[in-house]
This record gives C-alpha cells, structure tokens and sequence, in this order.
C-alpha cells in the first residue's frame, strides 16, 4: 500500500520522544507510522498513515550532524506531501551547550520558508510546565530537578528563553500564559507582536492541557512547530476541522504473544524506582557490570543463557548517579554508555533469534540502540500504557515485534509490570 500523503511530518531528536509525540497524535485520531531514521524507498509500500514520525539519533550529536539528518528528514517528508511539520524534542528542554534545539529549528525554519515558530516543551501530564519562560519539573525549576545532573546533557539554567537565545542567531520571545490562557485569537497577536519586533522562535508558557489545546489551534497554519509532544494534543482538531480525518480508531492493532523481555539501561530517577520495583517483586533480573564488559567478560553470552526460563526477564544496566560517576570516572562517560548499548543491542537481536517477539525498552539511547539491533524500519502506534508510551509493533517484518520504547523518565513504578500485562492483553 503506497503512503498516501500524510497530512503532518515529524521530525523526533531521539526514539523515545518520537513513540512519545506518535502516541500523542494516535490519541488525537490520527494513524500513525514511526521510522526508525530517515526511511528508504522501499518502505513506502507498507505506510499508510496520516501522520509520520521520522526518528531521529541526533539529540546529542554534533550540531553540524543534527542539522544535516534533521534536514534529510525533512526533505523526505516534504517529498511525500505533508502539509505541516512538527520538530519533536523533549520535555526536560535537553540539549547540549551550544544546541542542538535552537540550531537545528532555525535549519527548519531556512528549509521551510517561515520566519517564526514556537518552542513549547511543556507536558503537563507528565509534570512538565513552563511559566514565564521557566521550565518546572512538577514543583521543582529544571535545574533542581535532577536534571542538573543528567551524565550527557545537564540542564542548569530553568530560564529556557535564555537558554534558546545562546543557541540561536536571531531574537527570542516569550509568549506568556496570561496570553496563551486567553485562546487562539491572542496568541496570533502575540505572534505578529513578536515577529514585528524581529522574533523568530518564542517560547511559550504552558501549565495544562487547556493551554496546549489553545496552543495548537493558534498554530493551525504554522509550517513548523516546535516542542514536547505536548504541544501535539492541539494539532489534531484542525485537520479535523478541515475534514481530513476518518473518524476511526487509529490505535488499534492485532495481539503479539511469545516470550517477553524487558532491557532498561536509563540511569534516570524514574527508572531506578521502576527497577527497585521489579527487584522488590522478587522477578527474574540480570544487572549488566559496564567494568566487566570492558575487561571483555562474555556478559552478552550469560545474559542469553540465563533467560532461557520462560518468564519474562529484566535485564538491566540502570544504577544510581554516583555508580554512574564512579564507572565513567574509570571508562569515560562515552564509553561506558557505549558499551551498555551495544550489549543490550547485541542481547536484544540474540532473544529475537531465540524466539522472542515482545520487547519493553527502557531509555532513550537504549531503545536506540535496540531498535537498530533488532533491524526495525517502521513501527505501528497503538494504544498508551502510561502518559507518554504507547505500544508499539513492527511493520515490515514476516513476524512482527511488539516493542514498548519508554523515556527514561516517564512512566510509574511499576511500569514494567503494566508494559508486560497491557501486552498481554492488547486488543485483537
């Protein structure tokens, strides 16, 4: 079945904030296909959707590397007809000191002709809002949130209007929520304020869903948005309005049984207690040593020996941020990531050989790296499991995978548990 022209294009700067934005647009009555990377020809044949999530590693790349695959991407989405073009980041604002948010919006921008969009991170369900620029983490600023300590991309300054503004060439706005709670009409005015005034990105406030909602109707013929998969909940409702959405049940997908497994490498907070929980539970788990991977102990070898029991086994590499400071402290922090990556990548493609077809992934650069293993192109969204994390199944395979991809810091404690159950029960 050839693609029949998507009405939106996204461009997501890792694989977790893309299932995340897909599962927002899947909820708002939009089919929706996830492309692990920019796709080849030959998979046009098996999309049909109204929306396309190209997912992209480029979060903390270089910055001249995260224009140039964000650019790629666009180009192939441009080329299959979409109309609008949502640039995905995440939620925490994460990127390095000199990017890649700010840059890589601006390259959008150039592409698509427009002179103005807006950055809006803010994701009230799972804690996230922004207030006079600020970005909140429940009730605590970004930067004492935990997020001061993240290992690649430490966010220290809450104030994200100064924080676009040293990645950005042109001026930066602010769109306040005294505006934004007031509807559409004001937030354009606001908009043609601030473009007057030499603007090319704002960030906007938002502390709910309603201002989200207003949010994405004031962008309804904006070339390019910019954001959390927050902001997505508004966009919907206007190709509807226009009538250009079946009124259907977009999430919808046949049952995946076989054995399960569960790779968790994220060192978030969220993560540990989602770890701590599966421990306490007294279920099966195997801890990944990065120190024994280094010295070159066959780790991957007893990994795929140990879950040949039948049920359902968490392997994992998450650890406390000070166990996480005292291994890069002797590997490096890249190396030491690279090699938890590439064991979960080659554990991952060694269960799919053995038989398993359902993956829980937990991290960003973990599902990354599992994904690429496991050699998917494509998946199908389906139904949410825990704000931000939805299902997921492979396209293109003779026998395809469920796969559930979550951010490190999304999901309850006992999420594993819920993953590997809401499996279990999908609908037929």
């Amino acid at each position: 079945m050839k693609l029949h022209h998507p009405l939106m294009g996204c461009i997501a700067d890792d694989f977790t904030g893309a299932t995340d934005l897909a599962n927002i647009l899947v909820r708002g009555g939009m089919r929706t296909v996830l492309t692990i990377g920019v796709p080849s020809e030959a998979l046009d044949a098996p999309l049909d959707a109204d929306a396309v999530v190209v997912a992209l590693k480029s979060r903390t790349a270089p910055v001249t590397q995260a224009i140039r695959d964000s650019l790629e991407a666009l180009r192939w989405l441009q080329s299959r007809g979409c109309s609008q073009f949502f640039f995905k980041y995440c939620s925490t604002f994460d990127s390095t000191a000199v990017g890649n948010i700010g840059p890589v919006a601006e390259a959008l921008q150039e592409a698509l002709n427009t002179d103005f969009a807006i950055a809006c991170p803010a994701f009230p369900a799972t804690g996230r809002t922004v207030y006079q620029g600020h970005l909140f983490v429940h009730d605590r600023l970004l930067s004492q949130s935990g997020m001061e300590s993240h290992p690649l991309t430490p966010m220290r300054e809450p104030n994200l209007v100064q924080v676009l503004q040293s990645q950005s060439r042109a001026k930066v706005g602010l769109i306040a929520q005294s505006d934004v709670a007031q509807g559409a009409a004001t937030v354009l005015e606001r908009i043609a304020t601030l473009r007057n005034q030499g603007v090319r990105l704002a960030i906007a406030d938002a502390i709910s869903d309603t201002d989200l909602l207003k949010l994405g109707e004031a962008c309804a013929n904006a070339p390019l948005v910019t954001g959390g998969s927050g902001v997505a909940q508004g966009l919907p409702a206007n190709f509807r309005r226009m009538g250009q959405l079946r009124d259907i049940d977009a999430a919808l997908m046949p049952r995946i049984g076989g054995p399960a497994v569960v790779l968790s490498g994220s060192a978030s907070s969220a993560t540990n207690g989602q770890v701590a929980a599966w421990l306490r539970s007294g279920r099966r788990a195997f801890r990944l040593d990065p120190l024994a991977l280094a010295c070159g102990e066959p780790v991957v070898a007893a990994v795929l020996d140990f879950t040949k029991a039948h049920e359902p086994t968490l392997v994992y590499a998450t650890s406390s941020l000070d166990e996480v400071r005292r291994v890069q402290s002797q590997l490096g922090a890249a190396r030491a990531g690279a090699l938890i990556e590439g064991a979960l990548g080659q554990i991952a493609a060694g269960l799919r050989t053995r038989g398993t077809r359902r993956f829980v992934v937990a991290g960003g650069e973990t599902s990354g790296a599992v994904v690429q293993a496991l050699g998917l192109k494509a998946l199908r969204i389906g139904h949410q499991i825990d704000p931000g994390v939805p299902e997921t199944q492979s396209l293109g395979d003779i026998e395809p995978l469920a796969v559930v991809l979550k951010s490190g810091n999304f999901g309850s404690e006992d999420f594993f548990d819920k993953a590997l159950r809401h499996l279990d029960g999908a609908a037929a």
